[in-house]
């Protein structure tokens, strides 16, 4: 047939599905027009702009009640038990039990009403902890919390990524990476912010330092929420109206972008979306390498604690309060690094799995040094900060994940809503058993824990990606090439029809003239 004139377009050899790289499916030698550069500027400056201050707000808001817990609020309050445990406890219960359902809505109700909407929500909430008097009503405010801050992380990688609706594979794990990356940058503020508060506000207005951390995040999450419903664009099929800054040019561009590379715009979350995930093996390998990625490296959150622990000769406490803050400042500075390194080489080596892989290989001495823990101090500084290195799963990891399922947007948004509630979901009950804070600082069972969830993580990837070359790849490239022929076909159709069309009109035509042209020759 005429249309398979294109088939090598998309070739079934696999040395040259390994070519490819990244993404299979895609285009070859598309090189980006002035149009096209202008719109992802205008996607980064808008969207990847809002996302990115709002996650550092996040992160700040996720992560004060630690700061705050070791700069006068376990004593102002009397806390001197498992209470910080059970606030991380409260806080991952309301996130895992509404994570899902707003994954479920973000499909069904503008993202750019949804998102600010909660972030507004939280921010209120936040602001209320600073009134708390005993542990029971923080407890119940940072449920509430959980639930408003669960729609963050995944709605906007959902997207970034969506996935794959406004950045191509070429772009996301560098744009995802970005935003990532800014969970550090919210936990270097915070410790920042307490700082300074205790250095400058402590005790005005008969306020406490602490209490200062709360009503400041509360400020700037309000300003960040109320600038979110003209930041947002929504989805390429269903634009924003208030988003000022996209023209209809953009919005081809950015339908031409998803044809390019036979993505398709997401169509709402239903029970068959449901159980075509549950059926899909890729599921459950991403919730264990993403659920442990996170967990083994999560000994640096009690880093503060240790450091809280420790005397000098004379057995006075070796770090003061504004100490305790700055000190895990280079941690949060490492894994800047560590997420923009391991982003950006993901795109460039074309690569998910070795990245991964790598992160488990670096972060397994740190754990198995902790788990001795009869190390010197300086041994132990280097594995806490290694830790904060290895806190880089995410963006290789959701960027593999879009590579494996390409045509099914409903299905990746909601791997990401199962598997960031299946981590909140483990972490509530797990926080307290291996991690309690009465065993601080020396942790018997987190940190050979740690060990096991390294490797076990490192075997997990090695099998997904052995899955992939054998399965998912050449599935995938059979249904690029089905769609690709089918294009080609309903393209030539449509070219035969107009000339056929076009042959018929010009008959008409020469019928009619010579009607008209028999009188005058009579004449």
């Amino acid at each position: 047939m005429i249309w398979n004139k294109n088939k090598d377009d998309i070739n079934h050899d696999p040395e040259e599905l390994a070519k490819r790289g990244l993404d299979p499916q895609a285009s070859i030698g598309h090189v980006k027009t002035k149009e096209e550069k202008r719109f992802l500027m205008k996607l980064d400056l808008f969207l990847l702009t809002f996302g990115c201050i709002s996650q550092v707000i996040k992160y700040i808001d996720q992560t004060n009640i630690n700061t705050a817990y070791v700069s006068g609020m376990s004593e102002a309050l009397n806390l001197h038990g498992n209470e910080l445990n059970y606030f991380t406890t409260y806080f991952n219960v309301g996130y895992c039990l509404f994570l899902i359902p707003s994954q479920v809505m973000i499909t069904r109700i503008r993202p750019s009403l949804w998102l600010p909407g909660l972030e507004l929500f939280w921010g209120i909430l936040t602001g209320c902890i600073a009134a708390c008097k005993n542990a029971k009503s923080i407890y119940a405010i940072r449920a509430f919390i959980g639930i408003a801050e669960s729609s963050a992380y995944p709605g906007t990688v959902t997207l970034l990524n969506r996935l794959v609706t406004w950045y191509t594979p070429t772009e996301m794990a560098k744009r995802i990476g970005f935003y990532h990356s800014c969970q550090a940058f919210g936990g270097m503020m915070s410790g920042a912010m307490q700082t300074a508060i205790h250095e400058s506000l402590e005790g005005r207005s008969g306020i406490a330092g602490w209490q200062w951390t709360f009503i400041i995040n509360c400020i700037m999450t309000i300003i960040v929420a109320l600038a979110g419903p003209f930041m947002i664009p929504d989805f390429p099929n269903n634009p924003n109206p208030r988003a000022f800054w996209l023209n209809d040019s953009d919005m081809e561009i950015a339908r031409e972008r998803l044809a390019r590379y036979t993505r398709e715009s997401p169509n709402p979350i239903n029970f068959k979306t449901l159980f075509r995930t549950l059926k899909n093996p890729i599921l459950y390998c991403l919730i264990y390498i993403y659920v442990g990625m996170l967990i083994a490296p999560s000994g640096n959150s009690y880093f503060q604690l240790w450091l809280k622990s420790l005397k000098d000769a004379n057995g006075n406490k070796l770090w003061g309060v504004s100490a305790l803050n700055a000190i895990p400042l280079g941690g949060f500075a490492m894994q800047v690094t560590a997420v923009w390194l391991f982003a950006f080489s993901s795109d460039f080596f074309k690569t998910r799995w070795l990245i991964l892989l790598i992160i488990c290989i670096l972060g397994s001495p740190s754990a198995i040094m902790m788990a001795i823990w009869k190390i010197p101090d300086g041994a132990k500084y280097f594995s806490y900060f290694s830790l904060y290195f290895c806190t880089s799963s995410g963006p290789p990891l959701w960027s593999w994940m879009s590579d494996m399922l390409p045509r099914d947007a409903e299905q990746r948004a909601l791997i990401i809503g199962i598997c960031i509630s299946m981590y909140y979901a483990v972490n509530a009950w797990s926080n307290v058993l291996i991690w309690p804070t009465k065993q601080a600082p020396h942790y018997l069972y987190g940190w050979p824990v740690c060990v096991a969830l390294w490797i076990t993580c490192g075997l997990v990837i090695v099998s997904l990606r052995i899955y992939d070359i054998k399965i998912v790849r050449p599935r995938n490239y059979r249904i690029a090439q089905e769609t690709h022929e089918e294009n080609m076909a309903a393209e030539y159709y449509t070219t035969e029809a107009k000339a056929e069309d076009d042959m018929n009109g010009i008959e008409k035509d020469m019928v009619t003239t010579n009607v008209q042209t028999v009188p005058t020759l009579r004449n």
